[in-house]
């Protein structure tokens, strides 16, 4: 795994220097996007996937969110620690196969882009076999060029917390737990109670009439 941040990290850098610096309109929204990013998740995911996998990248201490962010995508740009943390949460028959090309090294740049976003692709699908909503997942240019780490940081808690809620786990917890069907039951007489009760909410005209109300001014009738 060193390999891959150690020498890939330097390389790819050299790439991201080829992109356009964004500008005006395109920069306020990047700046909000990151503005977003909070360097605490950022940091308790990565614990989370270290104590998934085994694995052992730095995780950045400080709060500074721009450097939080910086080892925050050092360490998953090239998908081999999401990949090893799915595979871990699912069965036997759905676990990928770690001898495919996909997860083979490349001298080729081209190629090496090529199979970093093909891992982070394969993490994506994976989570949503596994039964995690669309709405919490990102897409591969959130991590790849660093469009939307927050994103990144919900998939990994939606995965957690997905992975904690089967019913074979037993392990210690790092995430809320998730929300459970609570159904009731109620008898067809306690249904029918509710008929006979006139919400305030709908007003009542129970008690009412007509006596002493007295709008406008009386009609006068006279005498020629």
């Amino acid at each position: 795994m060193a390999r891959f941040l150690s020498s890939g990290n330097e390389q790819m850098a050299k790439y991201h220097d080829y992109r356009a610096v964004k500008h005006g309109y395109a920069r306020e929204i990047q700046l909000k996007i990151d503005n977003s990013f909070d360097p605490e998740e950022a940091k308790r995911c990565l614990a989370w996937l270290q104590f998934m996998t085994g694995e052992t990248f730095p995780i950045e201490q400080t709060n500074e969110r721009y450097k939080v962010m910086e080892n925050f995508y050092k360490a998953l740009r090239d998908g081999f620690v999401l990949c090893k943390t799915i595979n871990v949460c699912l069965p036997d028959s759905m676990k990928m196969n770690f001898q495919s090309k996909t997860f083979n090294p490349n001298c080729s740049e081209a190629f090496r882009a090529a199979r970093e976003r093909e891992r982070i692709e394969l993490f994506v699908l994976k989570c949503q076999q596994y039964g995690i909503p669309e709405a919490n997942l990102f897409q591969t240019d959130c991590l790849y060029e660093r469009t939307n780490l927050w994103q990144v940081c919900a998939t990994i808690r939606a995965l957690g917390t997905e992975f904690e809620s089967h019913p074979s786990f037993n392990g210690q917890r790092w995430w809320p737990r998730k929300c459970e069907e609570n159904r009731r039951n109620f008898s067809p007489e306690i249904l029918r109670a509710s008929e006979a009760v006139i919400s305030l909410q709908y007003g009542t005209n129970k008690g009412a009439n007509q006596s002493g109300m007295n709008f406008g001014k009386k009609r006068m009738i006279m005498r020629e």
